[in-house]
């Protein structure tokens, strides 16, 4: 399985979309989602495990950084290991929280607790996560996620 593929190598430059645009949190969501499914990593149903996530728990982690993944119950929807990035250059109300950049992840068995880990270790460091609000090319994304940051 890829538990060991750098972040970077989990997210397709064609799931890199750094000019979205959405009309609220479950827009962003269901976007996040079928870019997931475009890849090939999910099933279609997975996207409403996500919306469920997101009703049960906000997904927003800080830094202007939302991560929605599906629930544990949509566990075998998931094919393989992915993410995809939006940037939302206006930026959206996530629950009285300003997000700029929505990572949907979708991981097989319980290996999300684990790429969440890595991703916080990324998105947590201001300087990182500065580097994916402004990121104007899928490289910079690259690069921000390419140095998984140890986890403490």
């Amino acid at each position: 399985m890829t538990t060991h593929a750098s972040l970077a190598q989990l997210l397709a430059e064609s799931s890199i979309v750094l000019d979205a645009t959405a009309t609220d949190v479950d827009d962003a969501v269901r976007q996040a989602g079928a870019a997931l499914v475009a890849t090939g990593a999910v099933e279609p149903d997975y996207v409403d495990a996500m919306l469920e996530r997101e009703r049960t728990v906000s997904t927003y982690v800080g830094e202007g950084v939302a991560v929605p993944h599906g629930t544990l119950a949509a566990k075998g929807a998931v094919k393989r290991n992915a993410l995809v990035l939006l940037r939302l250059a206006d930026g959206l109300d996530w629950n009285g929280n300003d997000v700029r950049i929505v990572i949907g992840l979708a991981a097989v068995g319980r290996g999300h607790i684990g790429l969440l880990s890595r991703l916080a270790g990324i998105l947590l460091d201001p300087d990182r996560a500065a580097a994916l609000r402004t990121a104007t090319d899928t490289a910079e994304v690259y690069r921000a996620l390419s140095a998984d940051a140890p986890t403490p």
